[in-house]
């Protein structure tokens, strides 16, 4: 593998499993030394830590952190800083999602949906900025094709990662020329975990919509992760959908 990322730190929110352990697995692979962030996956966590570590010695760790608690994120980034001594990016990839119609919404399912996909970024962002500034470092955020296309029945969701979007372009202007900020918009990945996407007919149906006519993969969305971080340094302020084009086909 290259190693064009060789001594850079990079903190992945939700790093441990699925999307998340894929980005940070391709990252590693490129040369970045990694912060893994976890909220309750801490066993998934660990398990990837000594997988990478096996690979490169002392080249990964594990911070656990709340991200819907404002006072954790600067605790987050300064433990990422005082352990590996910098940080060059961030790619915030944790996320709740669940359906939420509109008649059924409450507010926890606002504060917990809108938080770990819009206010989290935020505020880590915030956080983090004087660091990134130093280290001309960058921001990827996982945004979601549902961010410009609403899911039907998903509306906190939809509105969450749209304002992830907006988010997005406007820290591309707040932290140029300094940092840039950009995100990889997913498709059909890898299927929720929720019970409501376990009806095969109901995911053919999707696919169906998908131009490739297949699903991707986590690598599909770490390789652009990748390519944003490291290949792109005149890119910013830009969503990159990443969904075999089911967004222009839906």
């Amino acid at each position: 593998m290259e190693h064009g990322m060789q001594g850079k730190v990079v903190l992945v929110t939700g790093g441990a499993k699925r999307v998340g352990a894929a980005i940070c697995r391709r990252l590693h692979a490129a040369g970045a030394q990694l912060s893994i962030h976890y909220h309750s996956s801490e066993q998934e966590a660990l398990a990837l830590q000594h997988e990478l570590n096996n690979l490169r010695p002392k080249s990964a760790d594990v911070f656990q952190a709340d991200l819907l608690d404002l006072h954790a994120l600067p605790k987050l980034v300064h433990q990422v800083i005082k352990k590996f001594g910098r940080l060059d990016a961030l790619v915030n990839n944790a996320s709740s999602f669940y359906a939420t119609p509109l008649a059924d919404i409450v507010e926890q399912q606002w504060h917990d949906l809108l938080g770990t996909n819009l206010k989290a970024p935020l505020f880590l962002a915030q956080a983090a900025a004087e660091e990134l500034r130093r280290r001309h470092g960058c921001i990827v955020n996982i945004a979601d094709i549902h961010g410009e296309r609403p899911l039907h029945g998903h509306l906190l969701y939809s509105v969450a990662k749209s304002g992830l979007v907006a988010l997005t372009k406007g820290l591309a202007q707040e932290m140029a020329p300094q940092v840039r900020v950009n995100a990889v918009a997913p498709g059909v990945i890898i299927w929720p975990e929720n019970s409501e996407w376990e009806d095969e007919e109901k995911r053919r149906k999707i696919v169906a919509h998908t131009l490739l006519k297949r699903e991707g993969e986590p690598d599909d969305i770490a390789k652009a992760v990748v390519f944003l971080i490291q290949d792109a340094p005149y890119i910013t302020g830009q969503i990159i959908a990443v969904d075999g084009g089911r967004s222009i086909n839906l």
